[in-house]
């Protein structure tokens, strides 16, 4: 079975509420209708139902496939206003103020999640990713003793021409610019959860540099060191190593020559970039030139799931996203009891 089939198979097998939105627009109505007739999630769409309902019924459907909330019109939202001006009344919230805010359909999502009306909020396909991750922050905010978000795209090679097939993790490519060594150590172990809790499976963490077990001399690849060894320090029980260039860690022949000592070497299915910069390359030439189907950016961090989306993405883009989306937060659900 495909890495991306036995997400979905998981997802169905939990019943968790997803709450997208920016469901105004119709790839998001798409793909969430399709999640919900696959039995994915419980979604529910978040926007001016008008619009919404008129986004259904030109994708051949009715609104009782989904669930509509109206921010505007919604019951819940005098609740949600008071919510909002308590959480932010240090800021000099009022309670104007709170009650335009959750007329946006991205803090009213958020709201949703906090309150316990959602599992988790898919968002990203109209708004940037600095409104998402601030209105997520804002609202739902960092998980405890988790110091950032970071975030990961999930890379699948599963075509023909892969020589190598799975799933792979990719961090981080959507957030943190230049960590330092403490916030690198912290993005690997995250990334370590998440495969763990999107794939059923051990992850091996590859801190990635240009140098491979001493090759090279930088301050750089020091940092890269430091991370490792604040990795190991924190779960001895991980399988991580570094610093490793990128074809150490991923071809096993290449793994035994430059790194014949690693754990991990041409066996990594994590893989932490020293940087933003480097990450978000690495992702787009595995995607464009590679062929890899690339699922994020995914949010790691947080209290509770917020997911991101590309504002170039499509509905099938939406409905993996929801799949993902379900299946951390019923991973997560039993960690917090």
């Amino acid at each position: 079975m495909k890495p991306l089939e036995k997400i979905i198979r998981a997802a169905k097998s939990h019943a968790c509420r997803i709450a997208l939105s920016e469901a105004e627009d119709p790839r998001v109505v798409e793909g969430a209708v399709r999640a919900a007739r696959d039995g994915i999630a419980d979604v529910v769409l978040i926007g001016q139902r008008g619009v919404i309902e008129s986004h259904l019924r030109q994708a051949g459907t009715v609104s009782g496939v989904v669930r509509i909330e109206d921010p505007t019109t919604s019951e819940r939202a005098v609740s949600y206003a008071d919510a909002y001006q308590r959480l932010r009344a240090s800021k000099g919230v009022d309670r104007a103020t709170a009650a335009r805010a959750m007329e946006h359909s991205l803090g009213f999502a958020a709201m949703m999640v906090r309150q316990n009306d959602a599992d988790g909020t898919v968002g990203g396909a109209v708004a940037t990713t600095a409104e998402t991750v601030r209105t997520a922050l804002q609202i739902i905010g960092l998980a405890p003793g988790n110091a950032l978000v970071s975030s990961f795209f999930l890379m699948m090679l599963c075509e023909q021409h892969h020589p190598k097939k799975g799933a792979f993790v990719f961090a981080d490519c959507g957030l943190v610019v230049e960590p330092d060594a403490a916030q690198l150590g912290e993005i690997a172990q995250a990334s370590a959860r998440s495969y763990q809790a999107l794939l059923g499976e051990p992850a091996r963490v590859a801190m990635l540099s240009f140098s491979t077990d001493g090759s090279a001399s930088h301050t750089r690849v020091t940092k890269v060191v430091e991370a490792t060894q604040l990795v190991r320090a924190a779960d001895p029980s991980l399988a991580v190593d570094g610093e490793l260039q990128f074809d150490a860690a991923f071809i096993e022949a290449v793994g035994r020559s430059k790194a014949p000592r690693s754990a991990v070497g041409g066996s990594a299915n994590v893989f932490v970039f020293p940087n933003l910069e480097a990450a978000n390359i690495g992702y787009k030439i595995a995607q464009r030139i590679g062929g890899a189907k690339a699922i994020g950016p995914i949010r790691q961090g947080l209290a509770k799931r917020a997911n991101d989306l590309s504002r170039g993405c499509s509905a099938d883009d939406v409905y993996h996203a929801i799949a993902v989306t379900v299946v951390q937060a019923a991973y997560a659900a039993p960690l917090m009891h």
